[in-house]
């Protein structure tokens, strides 16, 4: 499941990292962080007894050379003992402008040196790398860890042919089930026989909140997602999967819950959802109850994820 927000202290974090503890969810993940930095957050719960497998979906490029993004994630993966998936992405060009002062001339070329140069790091070996956006010499000074993978975000048919390359997993946000299937999966596969090298497996990080009288679900859409729905690359993706995203961020967030780029409903028809992530290809499904959270605060948001997973360990069973 998702951490539904940045915390102002890290200490936030502790009813989300009881419940990942006592319940049957598999990790806890983290997006960008820019008040509190994921690696803290995650550093200070194992510090407090909580330690599970964790993982950032995803970390911005632009704020971490590759160096340091190899060293960051096996360090964490020291300190807690448990394995880490440390999923990376361009972020926005506007970002990458004020950040480096440009963008990256190929964003594809630039994931794939990104990405190709941190799994080599923590494979040990020793790089004297200058590609067309990184130079990377050197070598992570050896020592035995838990197993860090290296995933990259992807929302279109490129980084999905990227991330078949060379990333250990593929990581979607606000992607339908539909779109997943029929558009990454095969991408996904492309990349990966061009590679000579398995498929790396699908994390679906997917917005979520169940239904009740008195909630409107776009108001909640609009919560979790407004920001993405502004940005050019999540409204291709979006309109690539059949959405009508018209720039109106009211009208694109119905049509998110139209679509079921937002889940909402009852327990069961929520369970119902999330397995058409599994029968699109998602090895992994993170529930995202951001929106919740901003609404209505995160107490409320524990009790949700505490709710969606014990109905759906119940229709597992």
């Amino acid at each position: 499941m998702m951490l539904p927000f940045v915390p102002k202290r890290p200490e936030q974090a502790l009813p989300f990292a009881g419940l990942v503890s006592w319940s049957s969810a598999a990790r806890l993940w983290q997006g960008q962080g820019l008040l509190t930095e994921g690696h803290h957050v995650y550093s200070y719960l194992a510090g407090a007894g909580f330690r599970f497998p964790v993982g950032f979906g995803v970390s911005l490029m632009p704020f971490r050379h590759p160096y340091d993004a190899a060293v960051q994630a096996r360090s964490l993966a020291l300190t807690t003992g448990q394995p880490v998936v440390a999923g990376f992405g361009p972020g926005a060009l506007q970002l990458q402008r004020s950040v480096l002062g440009r963008e990256y001339a190929s964003q594809l070329g630039a994931c794939r040196e990104y990405l190709g140069a941190v799994r080599r790091l923590l494979d040990g070996e020793v790089l004297d790398f200058s590609g067309d956006h990184f130079e990377v010499h050197g070598q992570l000074q050896p020592y035995p860890s838990p197993p860090v993978e290296v995933g990259l975000g992807v929302l279109r048919k490129g980084a999905a042919k990227v991330a078949g390359e060379v990333a250990d997993a593929a990581i979607t946000w606000l992607t339908p089930a539909p779109y997943l299937a029929g558009t990454l999966a095969p991408a996904l596969a492309e990349g990966a026989a061009r590679a000579e090298r398995p498929a790396p497996r699908v994390v679906a990080i997917v917005p979520v909140a169940l239904a009740a009288g008195d909630r409107d679900p776009v108001r909640l859409a609009l919560a979790s997602n407004k920001p993405h729905l502004s940005l050019p690359h999540y409204q291709s993706m979006l309109r690539a999967g059949g959405l009508e995203i018209t720039g109106d961020p009211a009208l694109d967030a119905r049509e998110l819950v139209a679509h079921d780029g937002f889940l909402y409903g009852g327990e069961e028809e929520l369970t119902e959802k999330l397995l058409a992530y599994r029968d699109a290809g998602a090895d992994e499904v993170v529930l995202n109850v951001t929106g919740v959270s901003a609404v209505y605060g995160p107490e409320v948001a524990v009790r949700e994820l505490a709710a969606i997973l014990r109905h759906f360990e119940k229709a597992s069973a």
